[in-house]
């Protein structure tokens, strides 16, 4: 198997920002090139043509790589649903709830078997992985049944590169600390070393370049800067973006609802790219401002983060900005947040059977939550209904446990028709209510430009044209790649990759 690892000092180290890079960069140099990751643990998730659940960084890796995404680039998801207990899903498909614990006792053989199987098919397939490993390689308490850092790489048999945040600081003892708690033989593994996100004089970085293939006798393969506005979907709540607020008039304020749970928040990326919006994360009234608009954003756990908006005071002040006039737009746990009741049947979103809870009492609907999860992507076109300027056929991905039931007499209130016959969400109070199952729904260019627009009418700036999403994330992956390359020894890099399983044979 020719391949590459990367590997971190730490979480968000930048690992699967490099790894997009690399599948692009090799698919750039016509290589059949497939992203892995053994095991995922996020709640940013990517449904597959065929309707399976991966983690959402081997899904957009896929298409870096110019390939479909299959269950095989990630063979177990873990999905946290509460601070001990996580949704397991194996090769796509959702088959426990277990505690850490439980899991390691339960799943170490079953994972092993199953990676194997993952990286036999992919081998079958592919001229070269670019795997990914997850937080740090040398967490001591858990490397005894690690499925993820060097027993991976060991597995695929190929050399591992080490990647450090220099941004966070310490990054000489979090290189050299890393390489201490290695073994011997998972030492020998490590064939370069990344330094990341550096920001200011390169020049200046020089010496320390020196010191660490000195100390370690490992080469530094590069120096990459810090990126803003890469487009990649982040892997977990520690890369969502902070407020960024833009210099001008006119400027609209979208307020994000981020509950504990939050889940497929790449929902919200596309707003970045919009110059004069303004995405603000909120955690706690005092910073829940005046807003032009409000997104409440998908969940793992739909009712337990219904009631930490309530202990924050947060669902209240929805209700009155609701009264007021305020937009709102709910996405799939959001979505089933604004109805009037939730009840936890199967026990499947709260863990406990029959849970029932108060909902926002925005929209006239009902959601029962079910054992089995409903993951398809979707396509469909706005209710015909509705009179907005939309002609687009709208493309996302719908991943739930509830099923919502509106009422009767509101059925002509839905958002969409799907293309497989199905009506989804809700649209309101002239489109100041919104609700939807679709994830991603706002990467749709025309749908996003009219609901902007929409708000820009209400405050009296003029409408504007969307940026072109999609367009745009293809350019940015090849951006990415590029930006790898002019920074990094390209040619050093690959005769790592291309030279491994000789030298190993030789050896």
């Amino acid at each position: 198997m020719k391949g590459i690892m990367i590997q971190g000092t730490s979480s968000d180290a930048g690992k699967s920002l490099i790894a997009t890079a690399l599948c692009r960069a090799f698919s750039n140099e016509g290589f059949r090139t497939a992203p892995f990751k053994s095991q995922n643990m996020s709640n940013n998730s990517y449904v597959t043509k065929d309707g399976n659940e991966i983690g959402r960084a081997q899904g957009i890796q896929a298409e870096a790589a110019r390939t479909e995404a299959a269950v095989w680039m990630n063979p177990i998801l873990l999905k946290p649903q509460s601070a001990q207990n996580a949704e397991v899903i194996l090769l796509g498909k959702a088959v426990n709830s277990l505690s850490g614990r439980s899991y390691r006792e339960t799943y170490y053989e079953k994972g092993l078997e199953t990676i194997r199987e993952a990286l036999s098919l992919l081998d079958a397939q592919y001229e070269l992985l670019v795997i990914e490993g997850a937080g740090s390689p040398v967490e001591i308490n858990l490397k005894d049944k690690e499925l993820v850092n060097m027993k991976v790489a060991e597995m695929a048999d190929v050399p591992v590169i080490l990647v450090a945040d220099i941004d966070r600081g310490g990054v000489f003892a979090s290189i050299v600390g890393t390489l201490e708690l290695f073994t011997k033989q998972e030492r020998q593994r490590v064939a370069g070393i990344i330094i990341n996100k550096f920001r200011g004089d390169i020049t200046l970085f020089e010496d320390g370049i020196r010191w660490i293939e000195e100390k370690t006798g490992i080469p530094v393969l590069g120096v990459l800067p810090y990126l803003d506005n890469h487009m990649i979907d982040a892997e977990d709540s520690l890369s969502i973006q902070s407020a960024a607020p833009r210099a001008g008039g006119g400027i609209l304020d979208i307020a994000v609802l981020r509950p504990p749970f939050i889940s497929n928040f790449s929902d919200i990326d596309p707003f970045y790219y919009e110059d004069d919006v303004n995405i603000r994360w909120v955690r706690h009234l005092s910073e829940a401002g005046s807003p032009d608009a409000v997104i409440i954003p998908g969940t793992k756990s739909t009712i337990r983060d219904l009631r930490y908006f309530k202990e924050k005071g947060l669902a209240d002040w929805i209700v009155r900005y609701a009264a007021d006039g305020g937009s709102i737009a709910g996405i799939c746990g959001g979505y089933q947040m604004l109805g009037r009741r939730l009840i936890d049947m199967a026990g499947s979103d709260t863990g406990n059977p029959n849970e029932k809870e108060k909902g926002l009492n925005l929209i006239p609907a009902d959601t029962i939550f079910h054992e089995r999860k409903k993951t398809v992507q979707v396509k469909g076109c706005l209710h015909s209904s509705m009179n907005l300027p939309v002609k687009e056929i709208l493309d996302g991905y719908e991943i739930h446990l509830g099923e919502t039931f509106l009422e009767k007499d509101f059925e002509g209130n839905r958002l969409l028709l799907l293309q497989n016959g199905e009506e989804d969400g809700f649209y309101g109070n002239e489109g100041r209510l919104v609700g939807t199952y679709m994830h991603h729904i706002f990467h749709n260019d025309e749908w996003r430009g009219a609901w902007l627009n929409s708000l820009r009418k209400q405050k009296g700036i003029p409408s504007k044209e969307p940026v072109r999403i999609k367009a745009l994330k293809d350019r940015k992956y090849n951006g990415l790649a590029e930006n790898m390359i002019q920074h990094l020894d390209w040619g050093k890099l690959k005769e790592i990759v291309f030279s491994w399983r000789k030298q190993n044979e030789m050896a």
